[in-house]
């Protein structure tokens, strides 16, 4: 697919997009994965990647960011391949395991990941500020609660100030109070910006979203805002509307996303 290439089902082309993907496919030996995704993200935005367990949710994540093979089918980043070396400045990263050193402090830990970007002093207490750690920085990341350690390895990818942040669960195991904190932070980095892509499987965090790609046995049911979610699955319950799109898929299986 060359960069200006018009994505199925989409007015968005690759070099207008955070992320365009056409004909995505993954499979792990005989088992399919993922199923020939075609969608595209808006530079800027939130996207939630919602789906229950064991849709493909993490595999796609892990091909946006180049580091799944892909069986067939093309994704691009910031108009590039994915996986492209220049991307590695570009793109965050947080996985559902926090991903820091237990044995350093927040601050060295985010120093550490920040050297590797080129980022200085500013930049560390920039990140760690924005996810609210400033009481816990020069704290061994091994002595913080779940959701510390969760916004601590959040800090450690935005100090390298990705133009694409990609967030595998990143709300899982956190109070409410916490979980509303984050959306809040990432509204705000939104609004500055940068695109989230945030994964879940929990239906009422669609609501934070501007649009969501639904996927569910590796396919991709539909992409749509949440209104539009609402309208078409015939219910302000999120949940129910996303049930009323599989039931709709299941009695038309051929069906991409519309």
């Amino acid at each position: 697919m060359s960069h200006s290439a018009t994505l199925p089902g989409s007015s968005r082309t690759a070099a207008h997009a955070a992320v365009a993907a056409s004909g995505l496919s993954v499979r792990r030996g005989r088992v399919p994965v993922l199923r020939g995704l075609d969608f595209s993200i808006p530079i800027g935005r939130i996207t939630g990647l919602l789906g229950p367990s064991g849709s493909g949710k993490t595999t796609l994540m892990r091909a946006i960011v180049g580091v799944q093979m892909v069986s067939s089918g093309t994704v691009h980043v910031l108009g590039l391949p994915a996986g492209s070396p220049v991307l590695r400045h570009r793109v965050g990263y947080v996985t559902q395991s926090p991903s820091v050193y237990p044995d350093l402090t927040v601050e060295a830990n985010v120093r550490y990941f920040g050297a590797m970007h080129g980022k200085g002093k500013a930049d560390v207490a920039e990140a760690i500020a924005a996810v609210g750690l400033e009481p816990q920085a020069k704290q061994k990341t091994s002595d913080l609660s779940g959701g510390q350690l969760s916004r601590a390895s959040l800090a450690c990818a935005l100090v390298a100030h990705p133009r694409l942040l990609v967030l595998d669960e990143p709300t899982v195991g956190l109070d409410p109070v916490l979980r509303a904190d984050l959306w809040g932070r990432f509204r705000a980095m939104a609004d500055a910006g940068t695109t989230l892509l945030v994964s879940s499987h929990v239906m009422e965090e669609a609501s934070h979203c501007s649009e969501l790609l639904l996927l569910r046995d590796g396919r991709l049911l539909a992409q749509l805002t949440p209104a539009e979610l609402s309208r078409r699955g015939r219910s302000t319950d999120l949940e129910q509307a996303f049930l009323a799109i599989i039931r709709e898929s299941e009695e038309k299986p051929e069906g991409g996303a519309r």
